[in-house]
């Protein structure tokens, strides 16, 4: 078992737009172990993501192991980030876990009545889906997540960057993970010891239409 040495919880906490502001792609991060507190209410946070019927289909595996980080590289053809960060955060989604146990997201203000009735909508909804069908809606929840992961992260000033040049079958496989998983992406995450590039993007008139 890997021993981590402890580190300060991070105190101070930028607000959204600081965080959206400031955040970038960052490859190269300083040399120390992940913050366990802070990597924790990070999680809790991008758990806090809202998804459509609550489903809340995104899971996380948090990779820290040297030798697994060096074993997830590999499948990520190579690419430095991967152990070069303290963590690596995977997320995916699972959604036949979701409709496994879809009770336990019905809102519990909302009664038996409710768990009876998110049972039904989710059965409704996907019960004649194939796998992969169903699979592509819960990847769309997991999504926002992931989009939320890095906000939460950057709020709490850690950096990160997200990667989807990965093999799936080898991370499913490095990791336990059920075949019928779909992937949002690898998150390395840590403190940046560079500071990246800074933002290009469209303006918002040429990304928006008024109507």
């Amino acid at each position: 078992m890997t021993t981590f040495t402890e580190t300060r919880p991070t105190t101070d906490t930028l607000t959204i737009t600081e965080a959206i502001e400031t955040r970038r792609s960052i490859r190269k991060y300083v040399q120390e172990p992940m913050n366990q507190d802070d990597l924790h209410e990070i999680l809790r946070l991008a758990s806090l993501a809202p998804s459509a019927w609550n489903a809340q289909t995104w899971r996380f595996a948090v990779v820290q192991s040297p030798e697994i980080k060096e074993q997830l590289k590999a499948a990520a053809y190579g690419q430095g980030q991967i152990t070069n960060a303290p963590a690596v955060i995977v997320v995916y989604s699972d959604m036949e876990d979701t409709l496994n146990t879809v009770e336990e997201t019905a809102h519990p203000g909302m009664g038996e009545e409710g768990r009876t009735g998110a049972r039904k909508t989710f059965e409704g909804a996907f019960g004649a889906q194939d796998v992969a069908q169903r699979g592509q809606w819960g990847l769309s929840q997991a999504n926002i997540a992931f989009g939320f992961l890095m906000l939460a992260a950057r709020g709490k000033g850690y950096d990160t960057v997200p990667m989807l040049g990965f093999n799936p079958q080898a991370v499913k496989e490095l990791l336990g993970l059920p075949e019928h998983v779909q992937f949002a992406g690898l998150l390395p995450i840590g403190k940046r010891a560079e500071e990246g590039f800074p933002h290009h993007r469209h303006s918002v008139e040429r990304i928006t239409k008024f109507y």
